[in-house]
């Protein structure tokens, strides 16, 4: 008896090819939204560190020239070469930073930025208690 052998031809179907690249892009799309979650996540967290930092160098400059709370404070005697931030801060998501023109209570921060008025206070600080 004799077998007659089929012989099947080895590949992809065009449909086949399809799903292979459509399954691939909705990854590399899930891939990209979180990495820009990430990257807002991290501008965020930047930005609550200018404004810590800054309120570390108001305490330092307020305790080191007993200076009480309500006192005139501007930036230019704590923000340059030498003083006790090198450089002004910016905000990494665009904010523009406000200053107080005082020195505030405690709790209190000095600089505020304007992303904190945006989505849902995010470029807010949780707590100042510590500062």
């Amino acid at each position: 008896m004799k077998l007659n052998h089929i012989k099947k031809q080895a590949g992809l179907t065009l449909i086949e090819v399809t799903l292979v690249i459509a399954v691939l892009l909705g990854l590399i799309s899930v891939l990209f939204i979180g990495v820009s979650a990430y990257r807002e996540g991290s501008n965020r967290a930047n930005c609550i560190l200018n404004i810590s930092n800054v309120q570390k160098a108001v305490r330092s400059y307020q305790n080191l020239y007993e200076l009480n709370v309500g006192g005139a404070l501007t930036t230019d005697v704590i923000i340059g070469t030498g003083k006790m931030l090198e450089s002004t801060p910016t905000c990494p998501s665009g904010g523009e930073y406000d200053t107080a023109d005082v020195v505030p209570a405690i709790g209190t921060p000095y600089l505020t930025c304007s992303k904190s008025a945006d989505e849902d206070g995010a470029h807010r600080p949780k707590s100042t208690s510590g500062w």
